[in-house]
């Protein structure tokens, strides 16, 4: 009796840990999103992951890590892409530390589809936002 139950706990465990990966590998995207990302770079394959009611594109462009943010009805709300600590506005370095929010991890550049300009920080609390010019906005926690 043990060892069955021994077996259904390790059965169950194990497939536990292998559902979210089995699940970001079927990710069914919609035909709409994947048209888009099709349009902007052709030949071009992406790992995609559900946030929200958006889907998120994660591939490498010219060696740089990118992502975009799609809408369900294929609309490209943004697009970040990694970039350099030392290429952050000197505001954001400054806010850091001053705040003591840690080391910058990763750092990214985020155009929206407006156009618009917003950097990222990734710290030990979270991702902190920053406006174009280097000023503080909010931390997104994971």
């Amino acid at each position: 009796m043990k060892i069955i139950i021994l077996a259904m706990l390790f059965t169950t465990g194990f497939s536990t840990m292998a559902f979210p990966q089995q699940k970001k590998e079927n990710l069914k995207v919609p035909a709409a999103v994947e048209k888009s990302f099709q349009k902007n770079h052709p030949n071009l394959k992406a790992k995609w992951e559900k946030e929200a009611d958006k889907y998120e594109a994660g591939f490498k462009q010219n060696g740089t890590k990118t992502s975009e943010l799609y809408t369900l009805t294929g609309a490209l709300e943004e697009t970040e892409v990694e970039i350099q600590i030392h290429q952050l506005p000197s505001p954001v370095s400054k806010y850091i530390a001053q705040q003591k929010l840690g080391n910058i991890k990763e750092a990214a550049k985020i155009t929206k589809a407006d156009g618009s300009v917003l950097y990222e920080a990734e710290v030990k609390s979270g991702d902190a936002l920053f406006d174009a010019k280097g000023n503080f906005i909010k931390i997104q926690k994971d």
